[in-house]
């Protein structure tokens, strides 16, 4: 053989013998076991922990050294774990104290399952549970057949992060529409804004009280998402009376509880603190504030006299004057006033229908400029809750009023045109079937006049201008007979000296109203 050929063998003897001794050493040594993976955890740059409710984004991962990562358990008290195969989610961190301290735990679990399904996964010391499955025919228990996680090793070290979520106090102030009137019956509306820092939602309630901040035996708590109440007392027999409060001026919404400690014919505050969901408390916000008043008068009786005169004049004390002399005085000292005209006060559209309700009759005196708004928004409700108007009012010249809206309150098919002076002495007659209401007559000149066509099918004319002198008819009753117009100003229209004689026909005959 020759000495290359030898060489070769040699080499080629070498290297047999070194890859069998290799092949050997592996077939004799120890079989490695399943390892389990390791879980690592990331909060978003964009996630807030200052702030509750804290906003986080948390991004988890796992690295398994022999297999597949096939989901996750997360935990945020340490007991209750949660199986996900997503790598993130985000979650929203309410406090239950002044400041709180979570924890948040995730472990990866690889795919070295058993193949069988478990109905219990403990490792680790840790209960997780059954193994999670997609429940196919959604009967809410495995069955066979259906997919399931099979679950092999658990990181034993979860990942871990601590979030400290700091509590910040809530503030709360009045609405710059919340203003109250020297004096009112005991209806009165307030709203305020109330903020907080960590969420609006974390304010838990409203502490509402009237008149003593230091008895919470007084408070009643409203809903921490309450801005706007209505405060009504109906009971005027008990000394002690008790408040209702009407949530968001709402009669279907008002509040179990009710509030104590208003002074009928006295003077009157309301407070209000918001307190979140740590306890933090706002000071008390008081309405009206420092150096004002708020008289609550109580009702004498069950007739309203309302006051929408925008001219100064005798109207006042002539209305005053015949409802005090009716009946041989049968009424007076029985009735109260209400002024609507000009500005009115800002929530009047709750206060005003409510304050309506207070009482059994209404009489609405206006000139030519009335609340028509008003009476569009309460007439109807009014009557339909059991009460009876007696309205005198006169309608703007320019420009005409809109038969439209009148009509939302008035029984009225038309209005005539504008009859632009009606002198002194002229008198109204009654209609076949109604001699039992006084002739009227002018006593002064009435400026700017429209005659009414009322809806013959459920209201009836009563007077009209001698010699037509205003077309159509000035004053009507409706088929219920609760409500009575006349579209002039009685304070002008007393030239017989009868307009008492009016007065009681309507309201002791038609109304019913007792003497």
């Amino acid at each position: 053989m020759k000495p290359n050929n030898k060489i070769f063998v040699f080499l080629f003897a070498a290297f047999l013998i070194i890859t069998l001794s290799s092949c050997s050493d592996s077939l004799v040594g120890t079989k490695v076991g399943n390892m389990p993976p390791v879980t690592h955890l990331f909060l978003y740059p964009d996630s807030t922990v200052s702030q509750q409710p804290s906003k986080l984004r948390m991004n988890w991962w796992g690295d398994d050294p022999d297999g597949l990562v096939i989901g996750y358990y997360f935990t945020w008290d340490g007991t209750h774990w949660t199986f996900t195969t997503k790598n993130d989610s985000s979650f929203a961190l309410q406090i239950g104290a002044a400041d709180t301290l979570y924890r948040f735990q995730v472990s990866a679990a690889d795919d070295g399952g058993d193949g069988v399904y478990n109905t219990r996964v403990f490792q680790n010391g840790i209960d997780f549970g059954p193994e999670s499955f997609i429940d196919a025919n959604g009967n809410g228990v495995w069955d066979q057949g259906e997919f399931f996680y099979d679950i092999g090793l658990i990181d034993p070290n979860p990942a871990s992060l601590k979030l400290p979520i700091k509590n910040t106090p809530p503030v709360i102030e009045w609405d710059t529409l919340t203003v109250v009137p020297a004096s009112s019956f005991p209806i009165m509306t307030f709203r305020w804004k109330a903020s907080d820092l960590d969420g609006d939602e974390s304010i838990q309630k409203i502490n509402i009280v009237l008149n003593d901040t230091t008895n919470e035996a007084n408070f009643v708590a409203l809903r921490g998402s309450t801005r706007l109440v209505t405060l009504r007392v109906r009971d005027f027999t008990s000394p002690q009376p008790e408040t209702e409060i009407l949530i968001d001026g709402n009669e279907q919404t008002i509040y179990p509880e009710k509030l104590k400690g208003m002074l009928l014919n006295g003077y009157n505050k309301v407070y209000v603190q918001a307190v979140d969901i740590s306890g933090a408390k706002t000071p008390f916000i008081e309405m009206p504030g420092t150096n004002k008043t708020w008289f609550v008068r109580k009702p004498v009786g069950k007739i309203l006299l309302i006051d929408d005169y925008a001219v100064a004049d005798d109207a006042t004390q002539f209305y005053n004057n015949q409802l005090s002399n009716i009946g041989g005085g049968a009424l007076a000292g029985k009735f109260d006033s209400l002024n609507i005209s000009g500005n009115k006060t800002p929530f009047f559209s709750y206060n005003f229908f409510l304050t309506l309700k207070l009482f059994d009759c209404i009489i609405w005196y206006a000139d030519n400029n009335p609340s028509v708004q008003a009476a569009q928004n309460v007439v109807d409700k009014y009557l339909s809750a059991g009460g009876k108007i007696f309205m005198s009012m006169q309608f703007p010249r320019n420009p005409p009023p809109d038969i439209l809206a009148l009509s939302e309150f008035l029984p009225v098919d038309s209005i005539s045109n504008l009859i632009p002076v009606i002198g002194s002495g002229v008198e109204f007659t009654t209609e076949t079937g109604f001699s039992s209401y006084p002739t009227l007559k002018t006593s002064a000149t009435i400026l700017g006049n429209f005659g009414l066509y009322p809806n013959p099918s459920v209201a009836h004319a009563i007077y009209k201008s001698a010699g037509n002198q205003i077309p159509g008819y000035t004053g009507f009753i409706n088929g219920n007979k609760n409500l009575f117009f006349i579209a002039l100003p009685l304070n002008k229209l007393n030239g017989n000296n009868n307009v008492n004689e009016l007065f009681e026909k309507v309201l002791f005959g038609e109304f019913g109203i007792s003497r």
